[in-house]
């Protein structure tokens, strides 16, 4: 079954997200400064964000641990 995941861009602010869910959640920090993850209340990852993200264009892979499992 297809899952549908929403990605987007700020180009501006240098800002990615991608959403695995529109449930409600909240940000909460990585192990990665510039990476977010969003969760619901029971700590299933929603979602996470990066900033800065052109500034990391040069990490291959660019690598940062969810701490949560993903829905």
């Amino acid at each position: 079954m297809a899952q549908k995941v929403n990605v987007w861009y700020d180009p501006e602010a240098d800002f990615l997200e991608v959403q695995f869910s529109d449930a409600p959640g909240y940000m909460r920090e990585t192990d990665h400064d510039a990476v977010m993850e969003r969760v619901d209340e029971q700590g299933q990852v929603l979602g996470f964000s990066i900033l800065g993200i052109s500034r990391h264009a040069k990490e291959r892979p660019f690598a940062a641990e969810l701490t949560a499992q993903i829905l």
